[in-house]
């Protein structure tokens, strides 16, 4: 198995793939070699190459690790040292127009299986991985009518293999329901954030020092890798963009009930979110 991009999830990919002996051989590869040698001593990898071609070449698994916005980019680098039969999946949390640009980039005898763990954290990096990062999550395959029903099988057996509960799901919805309770918040966390930190009074140019738990609490997620948020914001935009709108509705709608002085309306309005985070609550009970 080649993972590229050793970071918090390739790296956790390759701890949980090693310790459940699914996988024979991990060569690692990344844009720092320096990581990619520590994650050799701390047993992450066997191997690693700078050369991604030479890192691809034997395995039987590529799994695409680094930013979604890299990942036509490596297909393209790397896909003449494809072997036949490989698989090519990834733990990109955007699908859509992206696994159709795969698909047709694919090169004949391989093939891409789409695939998003919904595990993660809010730090990011080799440091951050570890084995048990994937246990209990779900993990949404996305296969196509272009996927060959044998490699999509493989695919799900690995991911329920980790522990997984895995679900298969259209590319394009993948991309609504992960732009819902995934894309949006992340969006509205880092909006909140920079809103707050500009916050001043004639006796304060910061506000922060003043916060609780409240404010940690809703924007723990703003402490996400930047350029992974970055890409995956852009490539999903079609959704995101969407659902700003209608998050922007909601706000809208709270905002009138404020200036007016709706208190009933206003009190039902908190009380459905309160049902609805209640309802949350349960998801993972």
């Amino acid at each position: 198995m080649a993972i590229i991009g050793v970071g918090l999830l390739g790296g956790s990919l390759a701890l949980a793939a090693r310790e459940r002996k699914l996988i024979n051989t991990i060569t690692g590869f990344g844009r720092n070699q320096d990581t990619l040698k520590r994650a050799q001593e701390k047993g992450v990898i066997d191997d690693w190459s700078a050369d991604l071609r030479e890192a691809v070449k034997d395995c039987d698994l590529v799994v695409l690790c680094s930013p979604v916005g890299t990942f036509m980019p490596r297909l393209k680098e790397m896909k003449s040292a494809l072997k036949p039969g490989s698989i090519v999946t990834d733990v990109g949390s955007v699908k859509g127009d992206l696994v159709s640009q795969i698909e047709n980039e694919m090169p004949e005898g391989a093939t891409f299986v789409g695939a998003h763990p919904i595990a993660g954290s809010e730090k990011s990096g080799l440091d951050a991985a570890f084995k048990e990062l994937f246990e209990g999550a779900r993990c949404i395959v996305t296969p196509t009518d272009k996927t060959p029903i044998e490699a999509q099988d493989r695919m799900v057996k690995f991911w329920d293999a980790l522990g997984m509960e895995v679900i298969c799901m259209d590319p394009d919805e993948h991309d609504r329901v992960l732009g819902a309770v995934s894309h949006l918040p992340h969006v509205v966390a880092f909006a909140l954030m920079n809103a707050v930190a500009k916050v001043t009074t004639k006796n304060y140019d910061d506000v922060l020092c003043f916060s609780g738990g409240g404010l940690r609490d809703i924007t723990r997620i703003a402490s996400s890798d930047p350029v992974m948020w970055r890409d995956i914001s852009i490539s999903n935009r079609k959704q995101v963009l969407t659902l700003i709108d209608e998050f922007q509705v909601q706000m809208d709608a709270l905002k009138n009930m404020i200036d007016r002085k709706e208190a009933v309306r206003l009190e039902e309005a908190f009380a459905a979110a309160n049902k609805n985070r209640i309802k949350l609550a349960k998801v993972d009970e």
